[in-house]
């Protein structure tokens, strides 16, 4: 759970209206139609021992789900661990485990996601969705865990490396990148992908930019979607702006890709 500013101006309280709130070890939060899918993750995830994901501990009396808590720095405070290059190797690693935890992994039929009205198809494994930094849990510089599941769904892996990429590389000007991403200068695009793409293990950086892009305009698509069935807060999302200011970021993406390839 944490605010996220960005070049937009917007605010947006990241799942504040599905959490209850703390409970000493452990999170309860507000279930919705995906969330059994989301359960049976996270029990693969621990059966296959990785371990820096949340457990699903059951529900309370009052259906809502309760979750362990994962003790380190996270939200706001994460973003600064993944701007030096030994922390966005460490975040690239991370989701590299992640995605090695959940090859093999294959949902129950008609299970439900959020955002993905199908099933697993070939080339694709069950991303998490979320991956920015704020849903990151460090501690002593290492990435020891992984927030906010809602969103997982099936997916290509890309989507994923694309979702992160758009943050940390960052796909934002150099003023948005030093002011809101905690960079002390400009950054360097092209390096800081390469870095992350030779710590995630890929063979080059080609595609990357088009993986971010791709990612942009589905997350334009899928909250506009969920807004439309009325789930919060991507009806507060929409209501603030939400999708002029994405689709200014797809259009700056576009326009300086010469800035990462």
């Amino acid at each position: 759970m944490s605010t996220v500013f960005d070049d937009s101006g917007l605010e947006f309280e990241s799942d504040s209206l599905r959490v209850v709130g703390r409970i000493g070890s452990t999170v309860v939060r507000r279930t919705g139609w995906w969330s059994s899918a989301v359960h049976d993750l996270l029990r693969h995830l621990e059966r296959v021992g990785f371990a820096e994901s949340v457990r699903y501990l059951g529900r309370d009396a009052d259906g809502n789900e309760v979750l362990t808590y994962i003790e380190g720095t996270s939200g706001e405070d994460a973003w600064a661990q993944v701007v030096p290059e030994d922390g966005l190797r460490e975040y690239a690693r991370l989701i590299r485990r992640y995605h090695d935890a959940v090859q093999d992994y294959v949902p129950p039929r008609r299970t439900e996601w959020m955002t993905e009205a199908h099933g697993l198809r070939i080339g694709e494994i069950l991303t998490h969705g979320d991956v920015g930094p704020w849903n990151t849990v460090w501690r002593d510089g290492r990435a020891v865990g992984l927030l906010d599941w809602d969103l997982a769904g099936p997916r290509p892996a890309l989507h994923d490396i694309g979702y992160a990429l758009e943050y940390v590389t960052p796909f934002r000007d150099d003023e948005a990148s030093m002011r809101d991403f905690g960079h002390p200068s400009p950054p360097d695009r092209r390096r800081r992908t390469r870095v992350f793409a030779e710590a995630y293990g890929l063979p080059s950086t080609d595609g990357l930019v088009d993986a971010v892009i791709a990612q942009q305009e589905a997350t334009q698509r899928y909250t506009r979607e969920l807004a439309e069935r009325g789930l919060h807060p991507h009806v507060e999302w929409m209501a603030q702006g939400f999708a002029a200011a994405q689709q200014a970021r797809i259009d700056w993406s576009r326009a300086n890709r010469h800035l990462f390839d």
